[in-house]
């Protein structure tokens, strides 16, 4: 296993444990943004700032308004002082295509995720940018 290998399966780890900071029950997912060997930004899924911390409704669907891990952490840029030109993200789980616009859009160049998702077209259209895509499934898959 090369060097860059190590990384990505570490900061997935590290991706998967902070998906433990989400308060949904159906899906936990953790996103990290990593330029330069360095961490810039987080996220998980779970609602917006304000709002109660309950993702699904009564009939357990997932409320339209649950942010995505990734979502979460190209937001979080934005309200800082860095940009993610070029940088990893790092996601436990496949981004769908409303998060693969975002990616595209944030300049994100690579993307690494531990489980596939039964849509495959936010990875198609990450590719379709030109986007490089790693799946490196984790040992519960």
């Amino acid at each position: 296993m090369n060097k860059q290998e190590l990384l990505d399966r570490r900061y997935l780890r590290m991706a998967k444990i902070w998906a433990e900071n989400s308060y949904c029950q159906r899906r936990q997912v953790g996103a990290l943004i990593v330029k330069d060997k360095m961490i810039i930004s987080d996220g998980y899924n779970g609602t917006p700032s304000g709002f109660e911390n309950v993702c699904e409704d009564d009939n357990n669907v997932t409320k339209p308004y649950v942010l995505h891990a990734e979502a979460n952490a190209i937001t979080k840029i934005a309200r800082s002082g860095n940009n993610s030109d070029g940088a990893t993200l790092y996601v436990t789980d496949s981004p769908c295509i409303e998060c693969a616009k975002l990616i595209i859009q944030a300049g994100i160049k690579r993307v690494v995720y531990a489980k596939e998702y039964r849509l495959k077209d936010g990875i198609e259209l990450l590719q379709r940018a030109h986007i490089e895509v790693k799946y490196i499934p984790t040992e519960e898959e």
